[in-house]
């Protein structure tokens, strides 16, 4: 090996790097383990609100240490900002996925046209994107220019005030669409940036906000995010400020009492139950009031048909107020249905006409309704976009308020205002996202210099977020939630104590067994290990990349592969030992000759690791970190790190040998006739298969919930719980759910499709609060609600972890899964091809990779209802099958680089010899390696977690049938699919021969 002096330079150089890097981490933990220990000692443990006690305490503390000096000139603060980042599955906290309204945009860019073509088109597109995998533009396109005529440069559409500058009207269609296509496209960057200095405010450390593609997607992961309702607040706040002149609830008369009489009239003509009496029979009509009573949950909020508005009432305004009544928050959308009825909106006198009712926050689930004054187009007198500045300050009584600065067009605004109001003494509304805030009079006169403020009753914290947002700007349209996954702080502890045991033990195997079998040889390959895994962390920490679960699992299944190598070059050492050469020739002819099938057998891997990496989101994309740093650190230290170390020990003369005594003679002169025995294997092979494709048309897959959509609950209870019984109780109050055992007896995943289409935290909490009554029989009763809830639970009660995929994010998953595996399967080919030149070798190796994923997928179409862990098809089952994909190639293409080699020394070898010869030279390398390998699969299998169960068993299985397809499959497919011309010169050769 040359410049052996330049490798040694750069291995201590780039270990005292990543040793560096990592250096923060420990500083980092170190202190906030002192900071715990601090906040226990201060509070103790033993007090009411003791985990909230506690954060509040250990920000306290870290802050107040934050930029003290700890060691050579590193503080905590530094330390924090270049720690090896957690995951969310590590460390607790969000990760949502928002979907930028489209519709929102065009709606804006179209000034909320009336044209029937325009949203006519608005709706196709609407109902189109449930099933497609279009962008929502593309579909509105299509869905308008199915009207005969329409024209997108409309005067009523686009060609409008303002995109006068850029459309008009002699524009053709296809000219149009290039010009909204960019305009929402800024719009999607302008949400991107709104969000971006939003989470910059939030106080998370290492959050991650990033585009997906061209879709009008934010992906945002906020790890240790503990405050949820917070974080979607901040998330899907439009932040959409609004100043309007208000009525006093004086100028409205009895209009609240006439639109009652209204509304009681129209029941009375709608009631038929005097006519449906004459007709039914005594029994029936017990059934119908029996039907009627059952409808209303609460009796004594049953509405008489005299009062259907006042009976709602909690209180009237006072007099001369801007609140025209309080109502129950949970009746605002009845009275808001009543209102806006056609009926009642013909009693408010004509200078009423276009007055628009809005409530105000609701305080101790009461809300207050307001009518804002407006016009024809309801046009504010004043919006947001001229806020400079917003500030969480107090007002005159000490309540928590938002101070807000205006730029000079917005003070003069505002001046007029003012001035307005004060002489007509009235009110002025400030509205955030069509909610009143707080509607002030004015007393001093007109107000200068473009200072207001927001005033309600919210917290400090909540004063601060709204001014966050406000300084940050609005989004230009609305924000959905499609996929989130929520994780408590306690299940993230949990994650990291699963991940560092499966990580101990499958170390501990892999360096036992390498000098079990390898002996002394061994011994030095660990050491590479041992440096191979720093190099890893290290890279880790130094491109800021997160570590998930799934990427410790992707850590140790490195750890299982990177043996490989090893194996490879100690099997070819001993061989060329065996051939009598002296130990210097045979380490360095050793070496030669493996580092073709060492490259292949990695590159291979790597292609399925990109494309994960490419394709993959979360968890999945850590994975695909961790397994693609792996791939190259492995190669690193097997090819030179630890040729350095037997170079070095043999250079004195030592004998090394590569072997124990027990292992010294294993694999040794095997002479199996693989090929003849192809039949017998394909026969099997087909049995499999077919049970397989039975099964999937019988039993189907079991897919989790980022494939069809919903939501889904790991709940823990204080004692053991019977899923069935749970899953009954859970079908009454949601139709459909489903509950399985997820780890120990008192743990469950429950899923459920309920209204999986609606979005908002409104939605989240009513579906929390369902599931947490239909579960009252299995939970404590002094276990409250707010206890229940993820994040809150101080005793490991409740919901411990939440996800949530809507119907068209989890389509699109779906489809990208499927062509991350077909583009997989491409890719390996055509390289394949590349390497060996001809496509014999490919349909081999791609023919093998059907079969292994057939197969797997027919175990879990076969077992998923009876195994006693989670065997659903989601995202880490597609990256388990793409890791066996590259595993297979991995050692299909070892097999097939023996064979080449072994056709390019033995010319005038019988083709079945040279296979079946080939084939049992790598057999100690292929048991070897399998065998490592499961080993370590079982150790993250038994101690990894539950969350990691059915990913690992998918691997297991892939590696075991993937082994049993490089010998049985890959090989005599190539063998059996090789031309008659091939198969003739063999046959002249054999003959010459004889």
């Amino acid at each position: 090996m040359q410049n052996k002096g330049l490798i040694k330079i750069f291995a201590v150089l780039f270990g005292l790097v990543c040793i560096y890097q990592l250096s923060f981490t420990f500083i980092a933990s170190g202190v906030e383990s002192d900071a715990e220990a601090f906040a226990k000692q201060k509070i103790g443990t033993n007090v009411e609100g003791y985990s909230v006690l506690r954060d509040v305490e250990e920000a306290s503390y870290l802050d107040s240490i934050g930029n003290n000096e700890i060691v050579a000139g590193i503080t905590y603060n530094t330390a924090k900002d270049k720690e090896l980042n957690k995951g969310l599955d590590l460390k607790g906290g969000i990760n949502v996925i928002l979907q930028i309204s489209v519709k929102d945009i065009l709606k804006g860019l179209a000034n909320n046209s009336s044209d029937p073509a325009f949203n006519k088109a608005l709706a196709e597109a609407d109902a189109a994107q449930k099933d497609s995998q279009e962008n929502y533009l593309d579909l509105f396109y299509e869905a308008f220019e199915k009207n005969e005529g329409a024209k997108l440069a409309s005067p009523d559409i686009f060609a409008n005030k303002t995109l006068s500058d850029q459309v008009n009207f002699e524009m053709t269609n296809d000219v149009v669409k290039p010009i909204i296509r960019e305009k929402v496209s800024e719009s999607i960057t302008s949400a991107f940036e709104v969000l971006r200095k939003r989470i910059d405010k939030f106080g998370v450390a290492q959050p991650n906000i990033q585009r997906l593609g061209n879709s009008g997607r934010i992906l945002v992961e906020l790890p240790g995010a503990k405050d949820i309702s917070r974080v979607k607040k901040l998330l899907q706040s439009t932040a959409q400020l609004e100043f309007w002149y208000v009525h006093k609830n004086t100028d409205f008369g009895n209009f609240l009492i006439n639109a009652n009489n209204t509304l009681a009239e129209m029941v009375k003509k709608e009631d038929k139950s005097a006519e449906k009496k004459d007709t039914l029979s005594a029994s029936e009509e017990d059934e119908e009031i029996e039907a009627l009573l059952a409808s209303t949950e609460d009796t004594s909020e049953v509405q008489t048909a005299n009062n259907p508005l006042l009976d709602l009432m909690v209180s009237p305004g006072f007099q001369g107020s801007p609140i025209l009544a309080s109502f129950s928050s949970k009746d605002t959308a009845q009275v808001r249905e009543y209102l806006n009825k056609s009926q009642i909106r013909s009693l408010l006198p004509a200078d009423l006409r276009f007055t628009e009712f809005v409530w105000g926050v609701s305080k101790d689930n009461v809300s207050d309704l307001y009518a804002l004054k407006g016009d024809r187009e309801m046009i504010p007198a004043l919006t947001g976009d001229v806020i400079t500045d917003a500030t969480q300050t107090f007002d005159q009584v000490g309540r928590v308020a938002v101070s807000m600065q205006m730029d000079g067009k917005g003070a003069k605004i505002w001046e007029e205002m003012t001035g307005r109001a004060y002489t007509e003494k009235s009110n002025i509304a400030i509205v955030l996202d069509n909610v009143v805030y707080s509607a002030p009079g004015v007393s001093t006169g007109p107000i200068s210099g473009g200072r207001s403020e927001i005033s309600g009753d919210f917290d400090i914290t909540e004063g601060q977020d709204l001014a966050n947002v406000l300084r940050a700007g609005k989004l230009p349209a609305s924000a959905d939630i499609i996929q989130s996954e929520i994780v408590g702080p306690s299940l993230g502890q949990e994650a990291i104590s699963s991940g560092l045991n499966s990580f101990l033990i499958a170390l501990a195997i892999v360096l036992l067994w390498m000098i079990f079998y390898y002996g002394k040889a061994g011994l030095f390959a660990d050491v590479a290990l041992v440096v191979n895994i720093i190099f890893i962390f290290g890279i880790l920490a130094g491109l800021g990349a997160v570590l998930t679960l799934p990427g410790i699992a992707g850590i140790v299944l490195t750890i299982g592969m990177s043996v490989d190598a090893n194996v490879l070059i100690f099997e070819r050492i001993k061989e060329e030992l065996a051939k009598g050469k002296s130990q210097k020739d045979a380490i360095k002819d050793g070496f030669n000759n493996a580092l073709s099938s060492i490259l292949d057998a990695n590159i291979t891997t790597g292609l399925t690791g990109l494309i994960l990496l490419i394709l993959g989101t979360g968890p999945i994309k850590g994975f695909a970190t961790t397994l693609l740093i792996g791939i190259a650190t492995s190669l690193f230290t097997a090819i030179f790190i630890t040729r350095l170390f037997i170079d070095g020990y043999g250079k004195n003369g030592k004998s090394l040998p590569f072997s124990t005594s027990i292992t010294k003679n294993l694999f040794t002169n095997m002479n199996i006739d693989f090929l003849s025995k192809r039949k017998i294997a394909y026969a099997i092979s087909g049995i499999f298969i077919l049970i397989s494709v039975g099964s999937f048309f019988m039993n189907g897959l079991n897919q989790g919930v980022d494939f069809i959509g919903g939501r889904t609950y790991t709940v823990r209870f204080a004692d053991d719980v019977n899923a069935s019984e749970v899953e009954k109780d859970l079908i009454a109050t949601f139709e459909s759910a489903e509950a399985k055992t997820f780890g120990p007896n008192n743990q469950l995943k429950i899923t459920t499709k309920y209204k999986v289409e609606d979005d908002g935290e409104a939605v989240d909490t009513e579906i929390q609060r369902m599931m947490y009554d239909a579960l009252q029989p299995h939970l404590p009763t002094d276990v409250s609600f707010d206890d229940f809830t993820v994040g809150s639970n101080e005793r490991e009660i409740g919901i411990m972890k939440s996800m949530k995929v809507g119907p068209t994010i989890a389509d699109d998953i779906k489809n990208d899964s499927f062509w991350a595996v077909l583009g997989s399967l491409i890719v390996v080919f055509l390289y394949i091809l590349l390497r060996f030149r001809k496509w014999q070798y490919s349909l081999g190796a791609v023919a093998a990779v059907f079969h292994d994923v057939l197969i797997v997928l027919g175990i879990f179409s076969l077992a998923y209802n009876i195994m006693p862990f989670s065997m659903e098809i989601n995202q880490a089952f597609i990256a388990a099958i793409l890791t066996v994909i590259g595993y297979s190639l991995n050692d299909t293409v070892v097999v097939f680089d023996r064979i080449r080699e072994y056709a390019n020394e033995h010319t005038t070898w019988q083709r079945s010899k040279i296979i079946n010869s080939a084939l049992n030279s790598t057999l100690g390398r292929t048991v070897n390696t399998s065998l490592t390998t499961i080993l370590v699969l079982l150790a993250i299998f038994i101690f990894g977690g539950e969350s990691l169960r059915g990913f690992m068993f998918a691997m297991i299985i892939g590696i075991i049938v993937g082994t049993y397809s490089s010998l049985f499959i890959a090989t005599p497919v190539m063998f059996d699919s090789a031309n008659k011309k091939a198969i003739r010169d063999n046959k002249k050769k054999e003959e010459v021969v004889a």
